[in-house]
């Protein structure tokens, strides 16, 4: 049975998840996270597209991304597939790197889009991995909290729908958030 194609046009944004196959780590060292942080950049020279959050857990990963003119399956196929070449020949392995096809939820209203950027950005909290969001470093929290995002980064969609970076630092870490 074939899989159902996923909705995209020029503009579309997207809760992105992808898990490790059997849940196994897909990140095992600090170049492995910043690999396929790398690998986002090359990919968005190729096909830009706008990265408004980001964080990579050990076992999964959140991307809050924005399509502009290349459809979202070509964008990520680039990138877990360059990340999983990378990762398979690294550790010397064979066979699938991530558990099935990523996750793609469409953003259709300004409310998801903050919270979805809040849900991703306090991941690692809920996960217990740290007390504060800016304490984790595969995150892209600390960007928007300390400035100087790298090039692949776009925070000024998300700040400019707060009175500033602040009042997104207080919805972020004061708000209650629901899982997803």
């Amino acid at each position: 049975m074939s899989r159902r194609p996923r909705v995209w046009f020029p503009g579309a944004i997207y809760h992105i998840t992808s898990r490790g196959n059997r849940r196994s780590n897909i990140y095992n060292s600090p170049y492995d996270y910043e690999k396929y942080l790398s690998l986002i950049a090359e990919t968005q020279v190729e096909t830009p597209f706008h990265l408004h959050a980001y964080c990579l857990m050990s076992n999964h990963l959140h991307l809050l991304l924005e399509t502009t003119h290349t459809p979202i399956p070509q964008i990520m196929w680039s990138i877990q597939t360059s990340y999983a070449n990378y990762f398979n020949k690294k550790y010397e392995l064979d066979g699938h790197v991530f558990q099935g096809r990523y996750g793609a939820k469409l953003i259709d209203s300004q409310k998801y889009f903050v919270d979805a950027g809040r849900y991703i950005h306090m991941n690692p909290v809920h996960a217990e991995i740290v007390e504060h969001p800016t304490q984790y470093h595969w995150s892209s929290y600390h960007y928007y909290v300390n400035g100087n995002p790298p090039p692949f980064l776009t925070t000024t969609k998300t700040i400019s729908l707060f009175p500033g970076p602040k009042s997104y630092q207080f919805f972020v870490e004061k708000t209650p958030t629901l899982t997803n």
